[in-house]
């Protein structure tokens, strides 16, 4: 392993990027600021390399396998799909070194995706920052206080630890069998809340709004925040996140809920957004269930407002 001259700075480490995408370019430059050398950045792509100047200035653009060679700290930073034959075709051509951190970012696997660079004495850490990524220098900031998922065998998840906190994060142990339960609550909340402002956005534009952005924004950030604060209101301390609920459905309103669908059924068929009624109905159904359960509402509102929805209400 040719590794940097880390000597002045004990506990230092050389750190190659693999994959200089949003996340990894913006965790080497977070590592590097931390006081770890990054010695080598990969990219396939023009935004890739740009990013590398950007938020790396001075390290090389290298080949992965010189990566892996120079780094005691190879950080994959790479799609979901690519990882698992990234790892294994590393470990076929004798690329994984005894004592190296392998560190993937994806959330979708744990430790296990990295067995083949295990097998060869390397230290496998899957560590998952719960946020979005520009790429930009902006994301440094927001990385304080963010939560890492860490998962990693036992005798070394403090490693992982430590590294999320030496970049300002909080580190969070999730299980190895857990992480894709894990990953999907997190892209249905953050994806799908996307898709959510785009269909409202939408309709608020067909209702003569021209701005639907900034009617949205004070909106869509008051109920986040309450709702965010409230799902840590759990285990009979309180209903949770459905607490922070308000509109039609929390108060049981029937008929203001078949309103909407009359005029998002209209929005469909003259724009083809057949989307924006099928999310309503979805979503209005698990809001009514949710606040039954809850006690929000009682039997007949939730029942009123099922049969609206085409739905008869659930057992609770």
């Amino acid at each position: 392993m040719t590794a940097p001259d880390t000597a002045a700075r004990p506990g230092r480490l050389g750190v190659g990027v693999v994959g200089a995408g949003r996340v990894g370019a913006v965790l080497g430059s977070a590592l590097r600021s931390a006081g770890h050398a990054v010695v080598g950045a990969s990219g396939v792509s023009d935004a890739s390399r740009d990013r590398i100047e950007t938020m790396l200035p001075g390290v090389p653009h290298l080949d992965v396998p010189e990566i892996v060679e120079r780094s005691e700290l190879v950080l994959l930073a790479v799609p979901d799909d690519a990882l698992e034959g990234l790892v294994a075709g590393l470990a076929d051509v004798g690329a994984w070194q005894p004592g190296q951190l392998v560190v993937h970012t994806s959330g979708r696997y744990g430790a296990e995706v990295l067995a083949p660079a295990q097998r060869a004495g390397a230290i496998p850490l899957a560590v998952h920052p719960a946020m979005t990524f520009t790429g930009t220098s902006l994301d440094l900031a927001r990385l304080t206080g963010c939560t890492f998922a860490v998962t990693a065998p036992a005798a070394v998840l403090p490693i992982g630890q430590a590294l999320v906190v030496e970049i300002g994060g909080e580190p969070v142990v999730v299980d190895e069998q857990a992480r894709g339960l894990y990953h999907a609550a997190l892209a249905h909340g953050a994806n799908h809340l996307v898709v959510l402002v785009a269909q409202a956005a939408q309709a608020l534009e067909a209702a003569g709004v021209e701005h639907p952005g900034r009617v949205l924004a004070p909106l869509l950030g008051a109920a986040l925040d309450g709702a965010t604060r409230a799902a840590d209101l759990r285990d009979g301390e309180g209903p949770g996140a459905i607490a922070a609920l308000t509109g039609p459905v929390a108060r049981g309103d029937a008929g203001t809920v078949a309103r909407h669908l009359e005029v998002l059924g209209d929005l469909a068929a003259g724009t083809g957004a057949t989307d924006v009624p099928d999310s309503y109905t979805g979503l209005a159904r698990g809001a009514a269930r949710r606040a039954l359960a809850a006690h929000r509402i009682d039997d007949a509102a939730a029942r009123a407002l099922l049969d609206v929805l085409g739905e008869p209400p659930k057992e609770h």
